[in-house]
């Protein structure tokens, strides 16, 4: 009896000792259990990976879709709208001798007429109203084997009044497919197409009276005015045999002129080293695609950028302009931030006194008019 009442107290008194085990115990569970279920719900939170591809996806497609559009949108418009935009761009250059009266100079190039493109026809025979002392042309005016009479009858009443001129690559050869990439990557590589009419070119403008410049030097008088040019073949297709026509040019002209097609620094030097005042040159399209901001993503030639189009300085007593043409090839017909266009320059005499002519020439902004 003894023993068992003595067992029963021992186990008695170890009760609250399992009782606090189980309490431990169930703490310890609680909390565990609780956690579990916060870990539980966080991984059903989880992003599936299959609907974030699907959703970049269709976010690819989106911009894709707007950058396609975008393309398509700019292409339109740079062959369509700007490619058929004309300008005319009215610039007054101080360049010739001083004392002498102010010279009209119309400046053409780059025509690449073919016989359908009646627009551009229409507005070059408009230019006529203009009324011009002296129509420069240098070069490239075919794109097609039988574009001549349309070239002659667009200049129309221009070839009455004295002109002169000089051919580039596409008045010798037809345009060719080409790779766009070429003018960034190999600027050198020359494709020529099939030969064009270039004499019967020549012989309708030297029949209206227009003196050919090809490697000669020609002194006449307009508007009461002593000018002394001369000019050399197209240099981009090393046409161009500048010693032809070397030497000094004559110190009694009111204006030293020299006329290339592609505008090279090799030539550009030679006229300079001679006392030309001024060289016009074309063939660089201004670029043809331009982008705001930065201007002409190539030249096609030897000219740096910020020369691609327009009036600029060429070592320290000649100037230089170059025409953004009013034509395109048929395998490339797009313009974008780069109007085809004529220039109407004003010449005026050179400032004296010391006082800088390039100054003064930035004060008169170049202005356009469609039409």
């Amino acid at each position: 009896m003894t023993r068992t009442h003595s067992a029963g107290r021992s186990i008695l008194a170890f009760m609250p000792f399992v009782a606090r085990l189980s309490d431990f115990s169930s703490d310890r569970s609680g909390p565990h259990r609780r956690r579990t279920a916060r870990l539980s719900d966080f991984s059903s939170d989880r992003p599936d990976p299959h609907r974030r591809r699907t959703a970049a996806v269709r976010a690819l497609k989106s911009t894709g879709a707007v950058a396609l559009g975008s393309a398509v949108a700019g292409i339109g418009y740079a062959s369509i709208i700007e490619r058929n935009a004309f300008a005319l761009r009215e610039l007054t250059m101080p360049v010739l001798t001083p004392g002498s009266s102010p010279l009209r100079v119309l400046h053409l190039s780059d025509l690449h007429m073919r016989p359908g493109q009646r627009r551009k026809q229409e507005w070059l025979r408009e230019l006529a109203g203009l009324e011009p002392d002296l129509v420069v042309n240098t070069g490239d005016n075919l794109a097609h084997p039988k574009a001549v009479p349309s070239v002659v009858q667009s200049l129309g009443d221009l070839l009455s009044v004295p002109g002169i001129f000089v051919f580039g690559s596409n008045d010798y050869f037809g345009p060719r497919p080409k790779n766009p990439l070429n003018y960034l990557t190999d600027p050198d590589h020359r494709v020529h197409g099939k030969p064009l009419p270039w004499q019967d070119l020549r012989a309708a403008f030297t029949e209206r009276g227009w003196l050919d410049l090809t490697h000669n030097r020609r002194e006449f008088e307009v508007a009461g005015l002593h000018i002394a040019a001369a000019g050399v073949d197209d240099p981009h297709i090393a046409r161009d045999r500048y010693d032809a026509i070397a030497g000094p040019a004559s110190p009694a002209a009111n204006l030293r002129l020299g006329l290339t097609h592609s505008p090279e620094p090799r030539v550009l030097d030679r006229f300079a080293a001679d006392g030309y005042q001024l060289v016009m040159a074309g063939h660089t399209h201004g670029g043809q695609l331009c982008l705001p901001f930065y201007g002409a993503l190539v030249t096609n030639s030897g000219l740096d950028r910020s020369r691609a189009k327009g009036p600029s300085r060429w070592g320290t007593h000649m100037q230089l302009h170059v025409s953004a043409g009013i034509g395109t090839s048929p395998f490339a017909p797009v313009r974008f931030c780069c109007r085809p266009e004529a220039t109407l320059l004003t010449l005026i005499a050179a400032p004296t006194g010391g006082r800088d002519p390039q100054r003064i020439q930035g004060r008169s902004q170049p202005t356009y008019s469609a039409r």
